[in-house]
């Protein structure tokens, strides 16, 4: 009876990756009739346990966009070693002109970062960390560029690692 009902949602699965759209710009292509419109979107999604990824995607209406940028931003995605809720070490990346730090941080001291090093450290499940981007204010940049700096992580190990394994 109650499957009959209108009102009966059922459960809903909760999807594999949260996501966050930092910005969608209608882009204008001049042609002889006039102009044709186009959306292009940047996205960000992970599942807060060291994966994440950005992706960027046009169509000629938002929602086209926005899955073209979830299917590409699955393509480019990272996994992150997280220690302790936070980075194991500092690092630094530029992409174009864009420059990120990112510095662990003690316990409790949350997400120190702005605008899209914030959305792309909170995808990939680090809770304590502090960040500084400089250059360009290029949401896709920026994002792109933490991105890497979290991929250059995965790869290095910390120097206290490094001691303890030749020892």
């Amino acid at each position: 009876m109650a499957k009959n009902d209108r009102r009966f949602k059922g459960k809903k699965e909760k999807p594999e990756f949260e996501q966050k759209l930092l910005d969608l710009a209608r882009v204008t292509r001049v042609v002889k009739g006039g102009r044709r419109f186009r959306f292009r979107a940047t996205l960000v999604i992970g599942n807060r346990k060291g994966k994440v990824g950005v992706g960027v995607g046009k169509g000629s209406d938002v929602t086209d966009a926005i899955g073209k940028a979830f299917d590409d931003a699955k393509k480019n995605m990272i996994t992150v070693a997280i220690k302790n809720n936070t980075i194991a070490h500092a690092v630094e990346h530029k992409k174009g002109s864009a420059k990120v730090i990112l510095k662990p941080a003690k316990e409790g001291r949350s997400i120190v970062a702005g605008g899209a090093v914030r959305a792309v450290v909170d995808f990939a499940g680090i809770r304590d960390i502090v960040s500084k981007s400089l250059g360009t204010a290029n949401k896709l940049n920026v994002a792109r560029a933490t991105v890497e700096a979290l991929g250059m992580l995965s790869a290095s190990k910390t120097r206290k690692e490094r001691i303890a394994k030749t020892n």
